[in-house]
Order: structure tokens, then sequence, then C-alpha cells
């Protein structure tokens, strides 16, 4: 594995993760989430933890990035958007589901979560397939 590759790449999924969660939970979903407000914790709480939201962000976009990297196979785009499929299946069922069976949220949140979960997985498997290339041999002779 190319280690400036995977940290390079996982720094970039990272910052376009947190670019889709931000038009995903604060434009899109945002009116639904002040329709369920009694749901969530107060919004000054949650501002007082984003810091947690961030690191385990960070921490996601390196394991992401780690396992697209020990499977990478040089299919080039199209390789991104499966891995990024089973991923986001991986990731995004259970996650908005099994919210759904343990918080009182409507099913359409939680179907949301789902689909755009699923979109935006499938957009960092397609960045992470553009960025991470191991290096060839004539790179480390050179």
């Amino acid at each position: 594995m190319n280690t400036k590759k995977w940290i390079i790449t996982s720094v970039v999924v990272f910052v376009v993760a947190q670019i889709l969660e931000f038009i995903i939970h604060y434009l899109i979903l945002g009116s639904t989430y002040q329709a369920t407000a009694h749901l969530w914790r107060p919004e000054a709480e949650m501002n007082q933890m984003m810091w947690m939201m961030w690191l385990t962000g960070l921490i996601w976009a390196f394991i992401f990035v780690y396992i697209f990297a020990k499977g990478y196979e040089g299919r080039g785009v199209m390789e991104g958007v499966r891995f990024g499929f089973v991923i986001g299946l991986f990731y995004s069922l259970p996650m908005s589901l099994g919210s759904y069976v343990t918080i009182a949220m409507p099913f359409s949140l939680a179907l949301n979560w789902f689909v755009f979960g699923m979109i935006e997985i499938i957009i960092l498997g397609i960045v992470a397939a553009l960025l991470y290339k191991p290096v060839t041999p004539a790179e480390k002779v050179a």
C-alpha cells in the first residue's frame, strides 16, 4: 500500500464527506430535523460535541480508504462505484433501519438517511478510485 497516497486520499475523502454531510443534513434534511426537534439533543449541546463527529468522520475516512486500497484492482471509476455501493449497503442500511427501530422517527427520515447515505458513499468510492493508485514499478525505481 502506498502510505502517502492513502493519507492524501483519506484526507480528501474526509473533506468531501464533510461537504456532502452539510448539503444532506443542513440543506436537504434541515427542515425535517426542525420538524422532529423533540427527538434530538438541543443544538447548543450538539455543537459542543461536534468535534466527536469530525473525529469519527476522519477515522472513518482512513478506514474506508484503507479497505479500498487493500482491494484495489485498478479498474477505474467503476471500481469506486462498486466499492461505494457495497460499503454503502454495509454502513447505511443497518444505520438507517437500526435508528428507525430505536428512535421514534418517521420512516421517511430513515429512508432518506439510507438513500442519501448510499449516494454519499458511492461518491466517496469514486473519489477514492480517482485519487488512490498504488506506486507503479517505474515510480519505485525513480
